[in-house]
């Protein structure tokens, strides 16, 4: 919530109401500090249905919402960043602490969804297709759906599970590719096996693979899948050819 709206009977705001919230709850979340390490912080919760109104300029066009409030604030200032501080506002119902944290837990998951929209949107371009008819169109964005899900899961899983076998995420073939295609650096040959052969894709896609560089993102991890399916495509186009 960005805008702190009036409430009530208009002489007070969201946030004066939700100041007078007596506290519903506790909820332990994990999150990282300026050095990568995961850390749990505790955040306080409180909720109300509150009716909402809209700016005094427009009180005579649209009705005031009856809107639950959720506010989740950290307990205790951190020493080295910001202290965590949610403010959601939902038409759905929240009538106990259990309810709360579910919200809670939907917004915690923006930044992924925002991730797999930005990889449909930037990677696939789906915006850009030219289909006439609404089937044809429901067809090609399922298959950017599905694209844009693994290359997602690509990048998430060579950050929480590098130990992995790199068949969990690739085929043989795949792996015979990048075997050939891509030399490992001095950097790769410390990587754990799946982190090591997801660093080959975004190699391909123009990650320069330095030692202090950042784990590669999911543009030039598309960037490599795209390179690959092209060498892929032309491989198997080879092989049908020559036997």
């Amino acid at each position: 919530m960005g805008v702190d709206r009036l409430a009530g009977d208009v002489t007070h705001t969201v946030a004066d109401e939700m100041e007078e919230i007596r506290l519903k709850g506790m909820y332990r979340v994990q999150t990282s500090d300026q050095k990568g390490n995961v850390i749990d912080v505790d955040l306080e919760i409180r909720y109300r249905c509150i009716k909402v109104r809209p700016p005094i300029g427009k009180q005579s066009r649209y009705p005031a919402l009856s809107l639950t409030v959720i506010h989740a604030r950290e307990r205790g200032a951190p020493a080295n960043r910001k202290p965590i501080e949610w403010k959601l506002i939902t038409d759905l119902s929240v009538t106990s602490r259990r309810e709360a944290i579910e919200k809670l837990d939907w917004y915690a998951l923006r930044w992924k969804i925002e991730t797999f929209h930005n990889i449909l949107k930037s990677g696939c371009r789906a915006e850009e297709s030219r289909l006439r008819t609404a089937d044809r169109l429901a067809n090609v964005i399922s298959v950017f759906c599905i694209i844009s899900w693994r290359l997602f899961w690509l990048t998430m899983i060579n950050r929480t599970c590098p130990d992995a076998k790199p068949t969990v995420a690739l085929t043989n073939v795949e792996i015979e590719l990048f075997n050939c295609l891509v030399k490992d650096s001095k950097r790769a040959r410390k990587l754990p096996p799946l982190s090591r052969y997801l660093e080959k894709i975004a190699q391909l896609g123009g990650y320069l693979a330095r030692a202090n560089d950042s784990p590669p993102g999911n543009i030039v991890m598309w960037r490599g899948m795209r390179r690959l399916a092209n060498m892929q495509f032309g491989f198997n186009l080879a092989s049908e050819r020559y036997g």
